[in-house]
């Protein structure tokens, strides 16, 4: 994935930027970036590759090095950016969040239409915030550029551009599959991701963007440079999954979403007389704790938590490059709590299960320290589908995700013509996918969250939220 954040005041913002752009360092990991427009000092830049160390730390000296009273910073999860551009269209810095899947077929285009280039990068791809700059810099303006870029790619794009004349331009995706809010204080403008960003920084919200929606804000103003389009496809894993918990997204907090949806689980395992006499509900830390704590709230079954994360040391257990050293790093970072694991029956809430390369550890782990029984709950329905709109839960193959390689060995491949059944619970298929997976990773039982679940869950109008990962329609 990727966040960012940008704002335009009457002082120096780097500051403001600094910290709001460290507040997206949950959706990405390997790069971070900031650029800054000052009267004096024009456009300037920095990139660090934050891989191994926090954004924090690798910026902490950008106060000496940057100001201005507009800038933009950006957290990714794949190119180096924001990028500083020089074209016909003046000069400016630009970032990116989304993905494009039709990248080469874009750039043999621009090839046949002119004689440009593109700085190389490994093998010879492309950074796509780069592309992104070249498509916007052949129109006559920002908004037919942008406009023309979100027309032309097969995936999604929102933006920030700042401007030479220290403006700040922001667009949402034109389905509007992630978030672009606007947050404005006494002094100026800011635009971000996440709207928790702002709000710790002491902007109050002023404007969420729609679908397509494209604005220019400055210190005094915020102007609709294209207006929001009608049909909205906003990723429902935001709530589920990567989203921040204190953010809201189009009117429904994260964090508010994830207690029902718990609780939601809870009363389809009451109804259904699934499970008794569990001793406690725990997520599987740390994006599964706050769906535990809505089923625990709503079934009476103590919340606890049986095993810590080592955070200090371990942070990130997805930073080595090979998955057996994650493995290792995940194992490093859990504690284990004695006394509320040994004899105990215990129910697990995990945000997803998609390619579950580190359940059967974890589930081992508890086991080598006394557990009685362990019973596993997904807060959203089994993935089926990887994401071709977003660079997340995104896979080579659909045999990257735990669920299809479990349906080839049930069925081969005939079973991906069943894969509505294999998701519910209520029929054979769906019975034979979660006791394969409870044999697998050593689950007393196994329960995905309904679609239908889901969806009350958030709250909004299903036609409004992109589920393709589940059932392969937007």
């Amino acid at each position: 994935m990727g966040g960012f954040f940008g704002a335009v005041s009457k002082h120096d913002v780097i500051e403001d930027v600094f910290f709001g752009t460290d507040y997206h360092s949950h959706l990405g990991t390997r790069r971070g970036g900031m650029a800054a427009w000052d009267a004096e000092l024009g456009l300037q830049r920095d990139i660090h590759n934050i891989q191994n160390s926090p954004f924090r730390t690798k910026f902490e000296h950008i106060f000496d090095e940057m100001r201005g009273k507009s800038a933009i910073g950006c957290i990714s999860d794949s190119d180096p950016q924001p990028l500083l551009i020089r074209s016909a269209l003046g000069k400016f810095a630009i970032c990116t969040v989304g993905a494009i899947n039709n990248a080469d077929d874009l750039i043999d285009r621009y090839f046949s239409a002119s004689s440009g280039h593109f700085n190389a990068m490994t093998a010879g791809a492309v950074n796509s915030t780069d592309l992104v700059a070249a498509l916007i810099s052949r129109r006559a303006d920002f908004v037919e550029g942008i406009r023309f870029v979100a027309d032309q790619i097969e995936g999604s794009l929102s933006l920030l551009i700042l401007c030479e004349d220290g403006s700040i331009i922001a667009a949402r995706d034109k389905l509007g599959r992630t978030p672009v809010l606007v947050g404005k204080n006494k002094d100026g403008h800011c635009v971000s991701f996440e709207s928790f960003a702002y709000q710790k920084l002491d902007y109050e919200d002023a404007h969420e963007l729609g679908p397509g929606e494209i604005v220019r804000i400055t210190a005094d103003t915020m102007e609709m440079l294209a207006e929001p389009g009608e049909k909205m496809c906003m990723c429902s894993f935001l709530w589920t999954y990567y989203g921040y918990s204190s953010s809201n997204y189009e009117g429904v907090n994260v964090e508010a979403m994830r207690y029902r949806d718990g609780s939601i689980l809870a009363e389809n395992d009451k109804a259904a007389d699934a499970v008794h006499d569990i001793d406690y509900v725990s997520g599987f830390p740390d994006s599964g704790t706050p769906h535990a704590i809505g089923y625990a709230n709503a079934s009476g079954i103590p919340f606890a938590r049986p095993y810590i994360k080592y955070t200090p040391t371990w942070s990130r257990s997805f930073t080595p490059a090979r998955q057996v050293d994650r493995n290792r790093v995940a194992k490093m970072k859990q504690i284990p709590i004695k006394e509320l694991i040994e004899g105990k029956k215990l129910l697990f809430v995990d945000d997803s299960i998609v390619r579950g390369t580190q359940l059967r550890e974890t589930v081992e782990f508890l086991y080598e320290n006394g557990a009685r029984e362990v019973h596993m709950r997904s807060a959203c329905p089994p993935v089926m589908h990887t994401c071709k709109y977003l660079n997340f839960s995104r896979a080579n193959s659909e045999m990257d995700l735990i669920t299809r390689r479990i349906i080839m060995e049930l069925e081969g491949e005939e079973g991906a013509n069943h894969l509505d059944e294999y998701s519910d619970g209520t029929t054979e298929r769906g019975k034979k996918l979660r006791q394969a997976l409870c044999d697998k990773f050593h689950f007393d039982s196994l329960e995905f969250q309904s679609l239908e679940g889901l969806i009350k869950a958030i709250g909004l109008d299903p036609c409004k939220l992109c589920t393709y990962c589940w059932n392969g329609k937007e």
